[in-house]
């Protein structure tokens, strides 16, 4: 099982839309992500979000590229300050899922099934990119198995 994190793309501030939306860089950037990602032969089952409207554009760009024609849809409990082990009890090992919501959540996520503590960070997530993680064949625990970031620097 592939299981895809991805940070919503950068955003819109408050003021200019209470939504907060993707900007048009944002955009721009996770589309840019999501060509490449698609390049590589990335292919989710799936691609839920947390039901915001930035985590929702963000799934809709990726599954664009690389669900053509698939189902991107909300996700509970993906919310910012939402339970990771909730979260963690639900992924079944046959999906290739790809989740699209906010920090620290992602970060929270990544935390827990790869060291079972979810305050431990193991990656810094940027906005519009991906951590792959999977899992250790007959193990509960997860690695970082690649990423795929807007910025390397």
């Amino acid at each position: 099982m592939a299981l895809y994190l991805v940070q919503h793309g950068k955003s819109l501030p408050k003021e200019l839309d209470p939504e907060r939306g993707l900007s048009p860089e944002g955009i721009s950037e996770v589309r840019r992500i999501a060509e490449v990602a698609a390049g590589y032969g990335v292919r989710p089952a799936s691609v839920r979000h947390s039901g915001k409207t930035r985590a929702r554009q963000t799934a809709e760009i990726f599954a664009e590229a690389l669900l053509p024609g698939g189902a991107v849809e909300p996700m509970a409990g993906i919310d910012p300050l939402d339970d990771v082990a909730a979260v963690a009890k639900q992924l079944k090992t046959e999906d290739n899922l790809m989740m699209v919501g906010h920090l620290p959540f992602m970060e929270r996520l990544a935390g827990f099934l790869i060291t079972g503590v979810a305050e431990r960070v193991v990656f810094k997530f940027q906005n519009g990119g991906i951590v792959c993680l999977d899992r250790q064949p007959e193990s509960a625990w997860w690695f970082i198995k690649w990423t795929l970031m807007p910025h390397i620097g």
